[in-house]
This record gives structure tokens, sequence and C-alpha cells, in this order.
């Protein structure tokens, strides 16, 4: 089946976590929410609901994108890790603005809007990386597998027989493109790079991390879809 076959890569941890848990990253890469957007299938109140719920969100992202950034300063032993995760840092403020006029676009109030639970313990796992005892590695692994499942979710609707409709193309087009792919890479090199180094409670803690992300999309993908799953 398209996306379940076994990952190539340059055989690094993340490669071998791909493979072990391809299931789960299938789901979460290739949520049915996902599916109907390509399609050109989505039901647009669906999709109102997760640009209100993302809001909300990525305004508890940031935080936690600092507290990694913090940390690397700390213990990265290499320099030029601040410069890619300070990319991301950035960019956050373009997305915050991006998410108000879509926001407007779309008349979703997003001051009004409540977090719903699958929300809600999604930023209660990111607030768990706060923590100065939390390790850098691990924290940096959730951070690039938050950051990676978005990018191979919104590439899927960028491909050509898409039918994803006009109005959402913006959209895609912000996680989807080659230059998203290409710091993901890059935070994914952080992160190999890192494990090779790492003690074996560390990587047994950052495959956890890895996990509990691709658990947490798929409830949010799930609250956006209405909690309903198609086969």
């Amino acid at each position: 089946m398209e996306g379940k076959e076994e990952v190539e890569g340059d055989d690094g941890t993340i490669t071998t976590w791909l493979n072990k848990h391809r299931e789960m990253y299938y789901l979460a890469t290739r949520h049915p929410f996902i599916l109907s957007i390509r399609d050109g299938t989505i039901d647009i109140s669906f999709f109102k609901r997760w640009l209100g719920q993302d809001y909300i969100f990525v305004r508890e992202f940031i935080p936690f994108v600092a507290s990694v950034l913090l940390k690397a300063w700390k213990e990265s032993d290499e320099g030029s890790d601040m410069e890619v995760i300070l990319g991301g840092v950035a960019s956050l403020h373009d997305e915050i603005l991006w998410f108000k006029k879509e926001a407007s676009k779309f008349d979703v109030p997003l001051f009004s809007i409540a977090p719903q639970k699958a929300n809600k313990d999604y930023c209660r796992f990111l607030e768990s990386f706060l923590s100065p005892e939390v390790d850098y590695t691990v924290a940096m692994t959730a951070f690039w597998a938050i950051e990676a499942v978005y990018q191979e979710s919104f590439s899927l609707c960028l491909k050509d027989g898409s039918n994803t409709p006009t109005e959402l193309m913006e959209t895609c087009q912000r996680w989807g493109n080659e230059g998203f792919k290409q710091y993901c890479l890059s935070l994914q090199r952080i992160v190999d790079r890192r494990l090779k180094k790492a003690t074996e409670e560390v990587c047994r803690k950052a495959e956890e991390a890895f996990v509990r992300v691709l658990e947490h999309e798929i409830e949010f993908w799930n609250m956006s879809y209405g909690d309903t799953l198609t086969s």
C-alpha cells in the first residue's frame, strides 16, 4: 500500500524509527483529513475547526521552540544547531499573522474558540519539555517530529493529480513547500547526529517522544475531522 513501504534513508536512527512505527506514521501523515483536502472532498467546517484549533496550538508551540533553542545553547556540541532552530523561531511570527489572515478569510473567530481535549492534551505534552531536566536530544526529537508530520502531510496535497481546493492551496503550500522540507531535513540531521552519541536511556526517551508526537498528531487530525475515520 502507498506509504507503507520501507522508508529509504541513510540508516540513521530516525530511519529505523520510521520503519518500526510506519503504520502509525502513515496514519499521522496520510490521515483522512489530509486525504480529503488532497481529493477535494474536505468539509470546509472541518478545515475551519482545524484552523482555529491549530492557531491555539501554535501559540503554545512558541515557548516550546524557545525552550529547545535554550537547550541547544546549553547542550549542543554544534554551533549551527542554534541557527537552524532560530530560523524556526523567526518563522513563527509570520505563522501567527498567517493564521489571523486565514481566520478572517474563513470567518473563524480565533479569540472566542476554546481548545478541545485533543488540543489541550497536545499542549500539555509540549509543556512537559519546558523543564531544564529534559534532555536537548529528546526535546529536539519532538520538535523535528512535529514539523516533519506537517511537511509530509501537506506536501501530499501538492502532488500531481491532487484535487486540492484553490482556497486551501495556500495552506498546503505553507507546510508542503520544498523550502520547509529542507528545513525539516536539517532538523532531522541534528537529531540523528545527537542520537549517535546519546546514551541508551536518552535514545529510549527520544523514541518515546517521537511516538507520542505521532499519537497526538493523529488525535489532532481526528478532532479536526469530526472524530470520524474512514478506511
